[in-house]
């Protein structure tokens, strides 16, 4: 069942506002109006949690509470309106975040294009959807949204990549330019960072081929034989488990050979030692990006 009332604890991780703070605003500014329980503990419905995000975005961009609080939601929205020039980036986090718990595609597709009119689609995604899926992630640990709300961003977010992708590949690609096969190792299912490394890739005029999460080894022998340079991307977030980090790439080099490169993208690529010349390690994105500049 999706949440449709918040705890004061819930409104406080949503909106990085200590509950201190919220219950001294309350008190203070009549700010919110909670309902209580029987036993007289504060529940928040939708509205609420909608109006102290509003109010937390102004507030953290220079605006006083005390005038904040005695504003109508017409005022509020305007003064957002007004505001959102300046302050672009928080007030997009704040409209994905809203898009997320109001399960609101029109809003989340509205504010991604009215970004892309300024903003690079790398730089949002770096920016602005890298600290939403991480906030988002922690939100679904500790209870304060529903597993649907982290999974409709998340598809929000691969279905922006791969339209952005369709748009790049309008460019024209050198037939002289390297081929890269990007996959996932078996068990494997968190895509998005290597759909934003597909993104890249295509960006920079290469080919590429995207075979998605949950690839054998054995499979990549197949690509191998029809594509004999091609250059093999996967991204490890929490497959190969770690003790067999290792084992994995001695695989690869046993199965697909030592003559294809592998570039591993992740940060626990970090963690192993790296003496083989045909693979690369990355563990971030921006590293991976550089070295591709200079492939280039």
């Amino acid at each position: 069942m999706v949440k449709t009332e918040f705890s004061i604890k819930d409104l406080e991780n949503l909106s990085s506002v200590k509950a201190h703070t919220i219950r001294i605003w309350e008190k203070r500014y009549d700010l919110l109006e909670p309902a209580r329980t029987d036993t007289n503990i504060r529940k928040y419905d939708l509205e609420s949690l909608k109006k102290l995000l509003n109010i937390t975005y102004l507030y953290k961009t220079g605006y006083k509470i005390s005038k904040l609080a005695g504003m109508s939601p017409t005022q509020i929205q305007t003064l957002i309106k007004k505001d959102m020039e300046t302050h672009a980036a928080t007030y997009a986090l704040e409209m994905f975040k809203s898009a997320m718990i109001e399960f609101d595609g029109e809003k989340f597709d509205d504010t991604l294009n009215n970004l892309l009119k300024k903003k690079s689609y790398s730089k949002v995604y770096s920016n602005i959807f890298v600290p939403l899926l991480s906030n988002a992630g922690v939100l679904w640990h500790t209870g304060t949204i529903d597993p649907s709300h982290e999974h409709f961003i998340s598809e929000k977010i691969k279905h922006s990549l791969i339209l952005e992708t369709a748009k790049a590949k309008k460019k024209v690609i050198e037939k002289d330019n390297p081929l890269f096969v990007l996959y996932l190792p078996s068990e494997e299912m968190h895509e998005i960072s290597l759909l934003y490394a597909n993104y890249e890739l295509v960006s920079s005029a290469y080919p590429t081929l995207y075979l998605g999460p949950n690839i054998p080894i054995e499979s990549l022998k197949h690509i191998r034989k029809q594509k004999p340079n091609a250059i093999f991307v996967s991204y490890f977030t929490v497959q190969p488990e770690t003790d067999n980090l290792q084992a994995y790439l001695k695989s690869f080099q046993k199965t697909v050979g030592d003559k294809n490169e592998l570039w591993v993208l992740g940060k626990r690529g970090g963690k192993f030692e790296n003496g083989r010349q045909n693979i690369k390690l990355f563990d971030d994105i921006e590293s991976f990006k550089t070295h591709l500049q200079k492939t280039s």
